[in-house]
């Protein structure tokens, strides 16, 4: 994981926005893996095929498929029995196949599943030989485009770079990765919006990696975990501490959205811990971590303490970028 220092974060920022600016134009990159795509247009055809699908099996019920795109026409593909997560799904019951691009048509050929993507369409028979019929769907977050209250601090409205450190700025006014704002807090409720790059060739933690890092010492992780499922080092999780309840990471390139409401340990006079922190998080509107108690920092090295600290959105090296963040503070703090 990265440095907190501003001194390495101003550093990392440049040279992730050196490199950035040759992967978007084309120019040659170390590898394929590090490949970012920041708009749908140049996702080319693997974007249009990947996503989230859902529909019926004749027989038996609701279904629902992600489709991840793994390169060069190559996609892994999760049937989930029930539905989507978080609309119908039981969150265990799924069964995988894959599927390849040739000669424009994506055929399904893995798992004893089989059948075809097309138009906005998933057609085909499972491993029993039902038959099966899904469209395409693009799901938005209930959260998305929440309205500040009055009392709200507003960090970040496409505006300007005001309450932000080591900041920019994209050319559509998103905020990039790599910055922390000037103003420490305590306990608050937090609004965010993300949107992870398409990545086709990336795996793993290579995917849109990026993190919301509260007092500097817990990490709401952010990434592009689509399909996967749901570990505690995966979007929603509180890092390597709590895997989600749900794990509900929509595609790449979908806007999704945080809201945490977050309570700092409190210690005594001479420095001890009198209570831990606490956390609750809802991940695109679905409540993931319900008042979660966490006794240490999420990251190793880092010793909790009574402060006011920043909030970093960690630069992992991947483009990730934000919009229409702000929080509210409680008017009782008992600090």
């Amino acid at each position: 994981m990265r440095s907190f220092s501003q001194g390495l974060l101003g550093l990392a920022l440049l040279v992730f926005q050196a490199t950035s600016v040759l992967a978007f134009q084309g120019a040659p990159i170390p590898t394929k893996a590090k490949t970012a795509y920041l708009d749908a247009s140049s996702g080319g055809a693997d974007f249009t095929v990947q996503g989230e699908y859902v529909g019926r099996r004749e027989g038996h019920g609701r279904l629902g498929a992600q489709v991840v795109a793994e390169g060069d026409g190559r996609f892994v593909i999760q049937f989930l029995y029930g539905g989507l997560p978080g609309e119908g799904w039981d969150g265990k019951t799924k069964s995988k196949s894959v599927a390849k691009t040739m000669e424009e048509r994506t055929i399904i050929d893995g798992g004893g599943w089989s059948g075809l993507i097309a138009d906005g369409s998933l057609r085909g028979h499972d491993r029993d030989g039902s038959p099966f019929t899904l469209q395409r769907v693009v799901r938005t977050s209930p959260t998305e485009g929440l309205v500040p209250p009055p009392e709200a601090i507003v960090l970040f409205d496409g505006k300007d770079l005001a309450e932000w450190t080591n900041a920019s700025m994209s050319e559509d006014h998103l905020l990039n990765v790599g910055t922390f704002t000037k103003r420490g807090f305590r306990d608050f409720t937090l609004h965010a919006e993300f949107r992870t790059p398409f990545m086709p060739f990336a795996r793993g933690q290579g995917r849109g990696n990026s993190g919301f890092y509260l007092l500097r010492l817990y990490e709401v992780q952010v990434l592009d975990s689509f399909g996967l499922e749901g570990k505690a080092n995966e979007c929603g999780a509180l890092y390597t501490k709590a895997a989600p309840n749900i794990h509900i990471c929509y595609p790449p390139l979908s806007w999704q959205t945080y809201d945490i409401t977050f309570r700092a340990p409190r210690f005594d006079t001479d420095g001890n811990k009198l209570d831990n922190a606490v956390i609750t998080v809802r991940h695109n509107g679905i409540l993931i971590h319900d008042e979660v108690v966490l006794r240490e920092s999420t990251h190793k090295g880092y010793v909790e303490k009574d402060q006011l600290a920043p909030i970093l959105l960690q630069n992992h090296g991947t483009p990730v970028q934000f919009r229409n963040i702000w929080l509210t503070v409680p008017k009782d703090d008992d600090r």
